[in-house]
């Protein structure tokens, strides 16, 4: 402490230190001090002297303040005082110095910026001292978390891409520094959002890292909690980071789409009836977030990430409530305008968000349409320019690839749909049209021109549009008013600053004429409006009106391009004849080139919203920059072109498209013959599939067959033939459906097996007639009384037969008692009925052997014709197989072909001189290399 005091406040004798020498002698002090007090008082004295004496603390001191911070990581109150230290050293904020300044001091303070890079640079040279500074950001003590915060915000803005890469590739860099954002003190949290702001500026991968450390949530429940758009700095500090987060980064676009925060969005633009007393900062927030809201529908994002949020700000009401600022009363004309180019961009392109603005209606009595409101402004010279700016882009988005509207805009000017009582669109475009404000003529042009973009069914039916110029005359069309004005001298076109408002008519009518050759024929009717624009482009004019001479130039060559030479005087050759006649080809070209060349074309072409600074530079439309692109090429063609050579390019035209069609119709053919071609593949398949299953199916059943013959013949064996045929039908019968299919030798066999059964069935009916006519004998004998010898006799032929036992019983008797001649009557009509019953057993063999014929029979057809559609198939298969091996054969012709025309070129490359290896020299190669690499165990 004594040493202190002799430094900083201590009165001698001698002279006085220089800041230089007190800086030394601190420094000094802080290296060599083992006492902790020592060293941090010493440490608070460079931190007092940092200010005044900044470039001596900052090139002596620096590396003893690290050392603190590597060292002395147990005393918080030393380390604050070195971050503190550090932080004056490399801040920018430097307090305003004492009045009685040396030259020495006004040059420092003059430097301080470049110092404070400079320090900065130094500071972060070793990567080590800043992720020194991310660990201090985990310590919760108050006198080290906030210096440290401080000073990561100034590296961050003196040395923010070097010190961004160091935090990438430190673990939990950002984590820690996202904690930041949970501190209940207030201050650190505060300049957390400011540290954040610098640490995510023009650094997307940091950004992403931010939005997925949850970032989106704690934002929007600090906004929320701090009192949305009625909070202090702490929200605006709060939608300035979410600015940076989404600007231009559309992962953390989708994410916090995706997260369903922009309904969460909705309560930030619910405005009270009462709008007065604004204060600044609620106009500052409103203005944030109504940007925000722009950054997620930019049109320069991709097309599916804008319509998903544009569909989201509808589905959740944000539209409704943004219209309903659009339509309220009081609101502050910066907040109103900003709103207005929001909405403008929330429905562009968006066909459900502009039905839904075209419905809504201003709170007026009697309700008249937003749109209407909107173009009363527009048109309205005494309103601000950029409100007006706002309002032409709001209906240029309303009118953006939405036909609908557009053949709205357009019917308010047909005769048919005009109503007398109210205003509308089209009679408020039609005013500004024709007004004496040359801002309104040119808003109101474009206004017009997108009505008509890309619609030609409109610029058609806008031919049909007829004005009342003054009474007694008769109505103009509405093409004929704007030639008029064109073309009807000075007094008209040159009243006021009337560049802005040819300009506008010009742009008008070439958008309307584009692509729309009975506009073209109507204008061309006009007999002056030729002359007047080979007149305008002929003339030597000033520097202002050679954009008016390029854009006639442009009108002109759209007369040629889309002219169907319907009328005689202005054919597309005669037109091109007076240009080279009256302009000269080369003059005309680069006055059309006038029009690309101008310092305002390049800036309008950038994006679709009109940003100017005054009215004088509005001249160009950004769509219609885009149409000069397509045209300038086109008309420059058209015009170059000789009579001659458009007949070549017509003949040659004429032969492309016959060409082109016989092409189509080739390819037609081979479209069909490729159908075919799979077709019948498929066919070939089917088939090949078909023939397989009947193989397995054949070889099934010769196999069944077989069994059955095997069976048949063991019956046979047996003595049992009827029988066994009977069970070979009963089983041929139960391979369930499937008809035999036998080769020819087997149909042969079973031929011969029914040539057998019908020998067995004529030697059964010859046994059944021989049984038949000993039963007539037998009744015979019967009835004529006959015994004895002839009785016995003709039992005894019976016997031979049949029953012999009973014969010799019979013939041993030789009793001629009556009685024995009953029993011998009785027995034989015993014989008699077991005769029948065999009778009746034969005829059903004989019945069942006529069925079973039948059945082999339909067998034997049905085989048959399954034997010769696989021949059939076989037959194709054969000849798709021989086809086959002819493509080989010709591929192997041709392979042949290409070695000969090899070798041939190898032999004419080694009588040149050049080194050839063969295949065989190669080979020998690789087997000596493989030989090389063997290495015997």
């Amino acid at each position: 402490m004594n040493f202190l005091r002799g430094v900083m406040g201590g009165q001698s004798a001698g002279p006085q230190p220089s800041g230089a020498e007190t800086v030394q002698k601190l420094c000094d002090r802080v290296a060599s001090s083992t006492l902790l007090d020592d060293r941090r008082d010493a440490v608070r004295a460079l931190k007092a002297l940092s200010k005044k004496y900044r470039l001596e603390v900052g090139s002596q001191a620096m590396e003893h303040l690290v050392n603190v911070l590597q060292t002395d990581r147990s005393d918080s109150e030393i380390i604050g005082y070195a971050l503190d230290t550090l932080c004056n050293l490399i801040s920018n904020d430097v307090e305003e110095e004492e009045p009685d300044e040396s030259e020495e001091e006004n040059a420092q303070k003059t430097n301080s910026d470049d110092l404070a890079g400079q320090f900065a640079e130094i500071y972060i040279k070793q990567q080590e001292n800043l992720t020194l500074l991310l660990s201090l950001l985990e310590e919760f003590d108050f006198h080290v978390r906030w210096p440290a915060v401080k000073l990561l915000t100034a590296l961050l803005k003196n040395q923010g891409p070097q010190v961004q890469q160091i935090i990438l590739v430190s673990p939990m860099g950002v984590s820690r520094m996202m904690d930041l954002l949970a501190d209940s003190r207030e201050v650190i949290r505060n300049d957390g959002l400011l540290l954040l702001q610098q640490l995510t500026k023009a650094n997307a991968a940091i950004q992403k890292i931010v939005a997925f450390e949850n970032a989106f949530e704690r934002l929007l429940d600090i906004i929320t909690e701090e009192g949305m758009s009625d909070g202090g700095i702490v929200v605006e500090d709060c939608l300035l980071l979410l600015l940076n987060l989404m600007r231009n980064n559309s992962s953390n676009q989708n994410f916090f789409k995706e997260g369903s925060y922009i309904q969460r969005m909705k309560p930030w633009f619910e405005v009270a009836e009462d709008n007065s007393g604004w204060s600044a900062q609620k106009v500052t927030n409103l203005h944030l977030m109504l940007q925000l809201v722009r950054v997620l529908v930019s049109p320069v994002n991709p097309p599916g990430a804008t319509s998903n949020c544009q569909k989201s700000a509808f589905q959740c009401g944000l539209l409704q409530q943004l219209c309903t600022i659009l339509m309220a009363t009081g609101v502050p004309a910066d907040i109103l305008t900003e709103t207005i180019n929001t909405v403008s961009e929330v429905i562009r392109g968006s066909q459900v968000n502009q039905d839904y603005f075209a419905s809504v209606n201003a709170p007026s009595n009697p309700p008249r349409p937003a749109i209407v409101v909107l173009l009363m402004s527009m048109v309205n010279e005494r309103q601000p320019f950029v409100l007006r700016c706002a309002v032409l882009y709001c209906f240029q988005c309303f009118l953006y690839k939405n036909q609908k509207g557009q053949a709205e805009i357009v019917a308010t000017l047909l005769p048919a749909t005009i109503d007398a009582n109210s205003i509308s669109a089209g009679q408020l475009l039609c005013g500004g049209l024709f007004s004496t404000d040359s801002l309104s003529n040119w808003c109101a042009a474009v206004a017009l021109a997108h009505a008509l973009q890309d619609n030609s069914i409109q610029k058609e039916q806008l031919l049909r549009v007829q004005l009342a110029t003054s009474l007694g005359n008769p109505p103009v069309s509405l093409l004929q008013q704007c030639t008029n004005i064109l073309s009807q001298g000075d007094k008209i076109i040159r009243r006021g600053s009337k560049v802005q408002t040819r300009v506008g008519l010009l742009m008008l009518l070439s958008t309307w004429m584009t692509n729309c050759p009975i506009a073209v024929t109507h204008f061309l009717h006009n007999q002056t409006n030729v002359p007047f624009l080979t007149a305008q482009i002929s003339e030597n004019l000033g520097e202002e009106e050679q954009l008016v001479q390029g854009l006639c130039a442009l009108l002109l060559g759209i007369c040629i391009y889309y002219n169907e030479n319907s009328l005689e005087n202005y054919t597309k050759e005669k037109l091109k004849q007076l240009i080279e006649k009256r302009i000269g080809k080369e003059i005309f070209i680069e006055k059309l080139a006038y029009i690309s060349k101008h310092e305002l074309y390049s800036r309008a072409g950038q994006k679709p919203q009109p940003s100017y600074s005054s009215p004088e530079q509005m001249l160009f439309d950004h769509e219609f920059t885009k149409l000069v692109k397509e045209l300038e090429v086109l008309i420059t063609k058209a015009v170059q072109k000789s009579s001659e050579d458009e007949k070549k390019e017509e003949e040659v035209k004429k032969s492309l498209e016959q060409h082109d069609s016989i092409v189509s119709q080739y390819k037609e053919l081979i479209r069909e013959q490729d159908m075919q071609l799979n077709e019948l593949k498929k066919q070939v398949a089917a088939l090949t599939n078909q023939n397989e299953q009947s193989q397995t199916t054949i070889t099934q059943q010769t196999s069944q067959i077989q069994q059955l013959r095997d069976q048949y013949n063991l019956l046979k064996v047996q003595g049992k033939p009827l029988d066994s045929q009977h069970h070979i039908h009963n089983e041929a019968a139960q391979i369930n459906g499937i008809q035999p299919k036998a080769d020819a030798e087997e149909i042969g066999r079973l031929r011969e097996e029914i040539e057998e059964l019908k020998k067995q069935h004529d030697v059964l009916e010859g046994q059944l007639a021989e049984k038949e006519s000993v039963i007539d004998k037998l009744r015979t004998n019967q009835t004529t009384g006959n015994t004895g010898e002839g009785c016995l006799d003709i039992a005894g032929e019976q016997t031979t037969e049949l029953h012999k036992p009973v014969a010799i019983a019979e013939a041993a008797s030789g009793d001629n008692d009556s009685a024995s001649a009953l029993m011998k009557i009785s027995q034989l009509e015993s014989r008699l009925s077991a005769l029948d019953d065999e009778n009746q057993k034969l005829k059903d063999q004989v019945k069942l052997l006529t069925e079973e014929q039948r059945t082999l029979n339909q067998q034997l057809a049905s085989t048959t014709s399954t034997v010769a559609i696989l021949e059939t198939d076989k037959r194709k298969l054969q000849q798709e197989v021989t086809e086959s091996k002819k493509e080989q054969d010709d591929l192997l012709v041709l392979l042949a072909d290409q070695d000969q025309k090899i070798f041939g070129f190898k032999n004419k490359l080694k009588e040149l001189g050049e080194p050839v290896e063969d295949e065989d020299d190669l080979e020998s190669a690789d087997q000596e290399d493989d030989d090389d690499d063997y290495e015997p165990s």
